[in-house]
């Protein structure tokens, strides 16, 4: 054979190589995707090809996976896992005959059940009514398991496979399930393996006294847990003493208990109503502010004022206030910028205050340290920083989602509520220690907080729970004021003033208040407001003037409390006297240092590089320029710009930068001052 041939052949036998896998490959392809032939009048075929059956054709539903089924119905198309409204709104399956009108039509209660006891479920159109004590309790009652959905409950749901170590007041079940101690042997199984109905003939009180506190009592089938006479049972196994004003509750603000009898009185900056007994408080008219789609709003109590303060920055989301200087803080939900707005000036006089990495969930102004506390969702943290904006830093972190924050200065304490998969409410020093937890049981998804100053209790809203409720500052005392109305179904704001409780609803688009005590006396006091979010009353008697709890050491200080955000971890320390009378009266008593752009703002030192980076061009052009055009006597000092200098241009060439610009002067401003 010539060599020529040889050599055609091997590249035609290599051609061949080559293509007969890419051609089997596309035959197998075109065979391994044939389409399924659909049944006539019986099957519909989507535009993938796919089959499904001809009923579900236009039901409101994607059975479809490109949703190619409700094409051309002339109606709205929802997920398989909702419901198609009337009013062509899709809301989740679980949500239909719930006893609340999600749709706006009530279309998604027609034809349901009707649960008219008082507290009660619908399980769905066919299924039965539930009390409300069966819902998120770990078992599905309903056959759908609606009582136990996400959506319902949050994610509070108990999970054996992540959480094996029960408490002292819990049983754990043989798959690892924590379950309450008392729900052991009483001939209903509530682990799924039935293990809390086994060897119900031993003494439980034998082992870990039950998991009660105090008194354990061992009965023929289980057990009961006990308390001495001056105290009383909470939660199934733990005692606390008996407070009789709070037990009452019948007093707004102070409260004595002597020879069985109470007498209430009020605190100096209040008067109280010979005929109603309630506190009133002195001076100016409170005000109530809210966020909402049209920006800040506010409304006088009684009804004499009503006017929207800052409609440029629309949304809703926290907002907090600082009444001596009627300042409002406000953030965007979901958004990571806090304004700061004034109420008596312009609307356009609101400036961007702080520009955070993560949304701001939650705000809270400490008044005596000029101090703005707030929760990040995604970073998991509760910040501080000086209430000018030129200091910022995380002060808690590797929280579960934190929903709101509250603060007491006069006290020293700060509080924040989280709503992750270990739903709680804790408690620290404004500097973040001595950290413990509050409220633990019973609660599934607050998102707001707010302060009785006068009674020294702590209140929050449950979303999952539907419901308004309160402690003390130790987290004893437990009470719920407010349980589900209907206008709890979605709340947002909270906020306590005089002898009520405030509260912002999203789906009856609402701004509602109730009595403190026990939730009577409820009225709609706006009603029609689109997305309400956050709420805050303005009265200066709110945020009393007092000597502070300095730090996590609690000491008073005699003249002021200093902070330093600048530090490793934040420092309070108290101001010596001879240094106090030395101090510039303009100068207030927090640390007005800048941090360092490592500690505060990732942007700042990305702004000081630019700077940093375009002086040097400007001195090597000048430098060339020289050369070029000048004798070597022409100083080079002319051509050169200092840093103070050069953020002028900078600045002026960046005008999308906003607010920041003040930001950015005034650090550098002071940064030189420092330095001088």
């Amino acid at each position: 054979m010539q060599p020529w041939r040889t050599s055609s052949m091997g590249h035609l036998g290599g051609l061949f190589l080559l293509l007969a896998p890419l051609t089997w490959c596309h035959i197998w392809g075109a065979a391994g995707h044939s389409l399924p032939a659909c049944r006539e009048q019986l099957e519909f075929r989507c535009s993938d090809g796919s089959c499904i059956p001809t009923l579900s054709v236009c039901n409101g539903h994607r059975d479809c996976e490109d949703g190619s089924d409700e094409h051309r119905c002339g109606h709205l198309w929802c997920k398989k896992d909702e419901f198609a409204c009337h009013s062509r709104r899709c809301i989740s399956l679980h949500l239909r005959c719930n006893g609340v009108d999600d749709c706006g039509d009530e279309s998604d209660e027609a034809s349901c059940l009707n649960c008219t006891t008082a507290g009660s479920f619908s399980c769905g159109p066919s299924d039965s009514c539930l009390p409300r004590n069966k819902l998120c309790d770990g078992r599905a009652d309903c056959k759908d398991g609606r009582d136990e959905s996400q959506e319902l409950c949050g994610l509070s749901q108990p999970h054996p496979q992540t959480s094996p170590t029960c408490t002292a007041s819990e049983f754990q079940c043989g798959d690892g399930q924590c379950i309450r101690h008392t729900w052991r042997c009483d001939h209903c199984p509530d682990c799924s393996d039935g293990s809390d109905e086994d060897n119900c003939d031993q003494d439980e009180c034998k082992f870990n006294n039950g998991g009660c506190s105090h008194v354990c009592l061992d009965q023929p089938m289980g057990f009961l847990c006990d308390c001495p006479d001056n105290m009383r049972l909470v939660g199934d196994s733990q005692c606390e003493e008996i407070d009789t004003c709070l037990e009452s509750d019948v007093c707004d603000q102070l409260c004595v208990h002597i020879n069985g009898s109470l007498t209430c009185d009020c605190h100096e900056d209040y008067q109280m109503n010979s005929a109603t007994g309630e506190c009133k408080a002195k001076g100016d008219e409170a005000q109530l502010v809210f966020t909402s789609s049209k920006g800040i709003q506010l409304k006088s109590m009684t009804g004499t004022e009503y006017r929207e303060t800052a409609p440029h920055i629309p949304g809703p989301g926290p907002v907090a206030a600082f009444a001596s200087n009627r300042s409002l803080y406000w953030a965007r939900q979901g958004r990571g910028s806090v304004y700061r707005v004034s109420m008596d000036g312009k609307p356009q006089d609101s400036v961007l205050l702080l520009k955070v990495q993560d949304s701001v969930s939650g705000l809270a102004v400490d008044w005596i340290h000029h101090l703005l506390y707030w929760t990040s969702l995604e970073s998991g943290s509760v910040n501080v920083g000086l209430l000018d904006g030129s200091a910022q830093r995380q002060l808690i972190t590797g929280l579960d989602k934190p929903s709101a924050v509250a603060v007491d200065p006069l006290q020293g304490f700060l509080f924040w509520a989280q709503c992750g998969n270990s739903p709680k409410i804790e408690s620290a020093s404004l500097d973040g220690w001595d950290r413990r937890a509050l409220v633990t049981s019973s609660i599934r998804h607050p998102v707001a907080l707010s302060l009785d100053m006068p009674r020294q209790l702590l209140y929050w809203v449950d979303r999952g729970m539907r419901s308004i409720s309160r402690v003390n500052l130790d987290g004893r005392h437990r009470k719920t004021v407010i349980e589900s109305n209907g206008y709890l179904d979605r709340p947002f704001g909270l906020a306590v003033f005089e002898g009520f409780v405030y509260w912002s609803e999203e789906v009856t688009r609402s701004i509602c208040r109730a009595n403190k005590h026990n939730g009577g006396d409820f009225q709609v006091l706006l009603s029609n407001v689109t997305s309400p979010g956050g709420v805050v009353i303005i009265q200066p008697v709110l945020q009393p003037k007092g000597p502070s709890v300095c730090g996590h050491t609690r000491t008073v200080c005699q003249h002021e409390c200093v902070v330093n955000l600048l530090s490793k971890s934040p420092e309070f320390s108290c101001t010596p006297p001879e240094k106090e009378q030395k101090k510039s009266q303009e100068i207030p008593a927090i640390s007005r240092r800048v941090p360092a752009p490592s500690v505060s703002d990732p942007a700042f030192a990305g702004i000081i590089s630019v700077i940093m980076f375009l002086s040097v061009l400007v001195v090597g052009m000048a430098l060339w320029w020289w050369r070029e055009e000048f004798s070597t006597s022409r100083s080079l000092t002319e051509q050169s710009f200092s840093l103070k200098e050069s953020q002028d241009p900078l600045i002026i060439q960046e005008p999308h930068v906003g607010p920041n610009i003040c930001l950015v002067k005034e650090t550098l401003l002071k940064l030189d001052l420092d330095g001088e």
